[in-house]
């Protein structure tokens, strides 16, 4: 397995002895216990719950995601990133609703908010929309919160991405050249990388997303932001009105992004031509190539039925309706404790 960066701990969880968990165990009952609710609400509201290979020798490629490789029988292996490709597989095959709870895995992603290895909860529904899932997230988000730390009673915000970042940096973003967007950095005083190129664009925007907009979304209520870049579609569909936007949206609470929804891509041609934009941006980054042909292109070519779906992260949802302050506050054992 390929190693990954070892995670920072809070002093007063570094503290304990390395062979008892981070998270305090009635945490960790009351994490069971969410889990259990969640089973239930995806039951009760028509989903049926699927398994998917979290080892396979297909894996996303992505620009941005790392996964861990593994080799078995003389074969690569990849640790799954994100159950997608399975489960769009289910629906090609018929299944119309389908939920599940499965490990993910993602090398470099350390830190108070990240785990390289962390539960994620993932689901479809056949003929549902962007503003379906929404109206379930809420729903969902709202009744496990119920649990823990309560939600004020009122209907979660939903912003456009321009018109976030119309409101937290005075601007928007999505007609801007990356010259302009650079200057916009400097004007807020953003800390700029240096391996930042002058022509990554989408660098650019996910910069000013992190330090100037993401830290002020959700504070006071949760917000949906939607109509993200075409450029950061990954499998969502785009619609093109004056500026194309991508079908896709995230959740925020009190800062933090929870979950991720998109109007999935149905188009296997289109799909492929992303994956190569992908995978010549990671041979630019000198990263790992990835294999390209896959099972879920083949499910697309067959016919994928029109759907929405979105990807959660359980950990992070765990620590804010526990009212903690780190997932290792949730966890049992944390990537350097495992």
């Amino acid at each position: 397995m390929v190693e990954s960066p070892r995670c920072s701990r809070e002093s007063a969880i570094s503290a304990r002895p390395d062979y008892l968990p981070t998270a305090s165990l009635e945490a960790l009952q009351q994490r069971a216990a969410l889990l259990a609710e969640l089973r239930q609400f995806f039951d009760s509201h028509g989903y049926w719950e699927v398994e998917t290979p979290i080892l396979s020798r297909e894996v996303v490629v992505d620009a941005h995601l790392e996964p861990f490789v593994a080799q078995a029988d003389g074969c690569e292996l990849f640790l799954q990133t994100s159950p997608e490709f399975g489960m769009k597989r289910l629906l090609a095959a018929g299944a119309g609703a389908i939920y599940q709870v499965t490990r993910a895995f993602r090398r470099g992603e350390c830190g108070r908010y990240h785990n390289p290895e962390f539960t994620m909860v993932e689901w479809y529904r056949v003929g549902s929309t962007l503003i379906d899932q929404m109206d379930f997230v809420e729903k969902l988000v709202s009744h496990l919160f119920a649990r823990g730390t309560a939600l004020r009673n009122q209907p979660f915000a939903r912003v456009t991405y321009d018109e976030a970042f119309e409101r937290h940096a005075k601007s928007r973003v999505l007609s801007l050249e990356t010259s302009t967007l650079i200057e916009l950095a400097k004007n807020h005083h953003v800390p700029i990388p240096e391996s930042l190129s002058p022509d990554d664009r989408d660098g650019w925007l996910n910069l000013l997303l992190a330090e100037i907009v993401e830290p002020q979304l959700g504070q006071d209520v949760p917000t949906f932001v939607y109509d993200y870049p075409a450029s950061q579609a990954a499998l969502a569909r785009i619609r093109p009105p004056a500026v194309s936007v991508a079908e896709r949206f995230e959740l925020y609470i009190s800062g933090i992004e929870l979950c991720n929804g998109y109007h999935e891509l149905t188009d296997a041609d289109e799909l492929r031509r992303r994956m190569k934009v992908q995978a010549q941006s990671r041979a630019a980054q000198g990263l790992k190539e990835l294999p390209a042909d896959n099972q879920l292109l083949a499910a697309m070519d067959a016919g994928l039925p029109a759907s929405a779906g979105v990807a959660l992260g359980f950990d992070r949802l765990a620590m804010l309706v526990l009212g903690k302050e780190s997932l290792a506050e949730v966890l049992a054992f944390p990537f350097d404790r495992a």
